[in-house]
This record gives C-alpha cells, structure tokens and sequence, in this order.
C-alpha cells in the first residue's frame, strides 16, 4: 500500500496528552546533548520529578551511573533490574530452566512506585514489548539491546547504507 494515497486526518488521531508530549519534546530540542540529557530536558520542561529506571541485569552498572546522574539533577529516581522478583520461568513456561526475566514485575513495580517517566535499557526482545504494554507511564528507551553489535544496532544500517 502507497502511504501517500491514504486520504486521513491525522490530526484527528492526536488526543491533547499527545499534543503536549510532541510540545515538550520539540521544545526540549537541543541537538548539541547527548540522549540522556535530552531526557533530562524533557522532564523539567513536562514537570515530571519522578523517573524509572527499568533495565536488563546486563546493565545494572549503566543503569547505577544513570541514577546517580538523574539524582544529581534533582529528579527521585526507582529503579528495578530484569530478575526482580526471582520468578523461575519454568513457572511462566512449561520445560524452561532458570530465573524468568520479569517485564510484568518492573512495569508493577514501578506503577506502584508513582513513576512519570520510565526509561527502559537493554531488555530482551519480548521483554520490552511487554514492559512498554504493561508501563502506566510513558516509556522512552534509551539502550537497545544487541549482544552480537555491543548494543550498536545501528552499526547494522550504517553498514547496508556504505555497500
């Protein structure tokens, strides 16, 4: 299907949360920071004051060094790695071994944390499908996760771009 034959009001399709979301974001716009800054700038401009950290196991070092900035910078800051709650997955799946990733539980969690923000880093494929389904808060994602390119997903499109 050609998307420039489809005749809708977008606009339509926006409800005044949303509009406000795209004002903050524009306005926090500053191409000379780094992500994390931009989010940071993002949540003065929205008032927002409580962030999440949901993160993979893998990352619970990045994910330290992010609350200490975001403290820092006066926001209160929850934070819940992947394996919170220890739920044994062959709980959740019949025949698997292990402790289960727990997007449900972090997404949980962090409702009853009263969290305006959530930023997920690094869950599995699946996991963050989950997390952003479950969230109440919005979600903003800030690391990927690709074990084979480091979390450089991007390298991948480069790479097809310069061929």
């Amino acid at each position: 299907m050609n998307p420039k034959k489809i005749k809708m009001n977008f606009t339509g399709l926006y409800n005044e949360d949303d509009k406000q979301v795209l004002k903050t974001a524009e306005d926090s716009l500053n191409p000379g920071i780094d992500r994390i800054h931009e989010i940071i700038e993002y949540a003065n401009q929205a008032n927002i004051r409580k962030i999440e950290i949901a993160n993979c196991t893998t990352f619970n070092k990045e994910a330290d060094i992010l609350e200490e900035i975001l403290l820092d910078e006066g926001f209160q800051v929850a934070k819940v790695n992947c394996k919170y709650g220890r739920v044994p997955f062959n709980n959740l799946v019949l025949g698997y071994q292990g402790i289960s990733c727990n997007p449900v539980g972090q997404a949980k969690y962090l409702e009853e944390q009263d969290t305006e923000l959530n930023i997920m880093m690094g869950l599995c494929l699946g996991h963050d499908i989950i997390f952003n389904s479950k969230s109440k808060a919005p979600v903003t994602l800030l690391v990927v996760k690709d074990r084979k390119l480091k979390h450089q997903t991007l390298q991948t499109l480069q790479q097809k771009t310069s061929d």
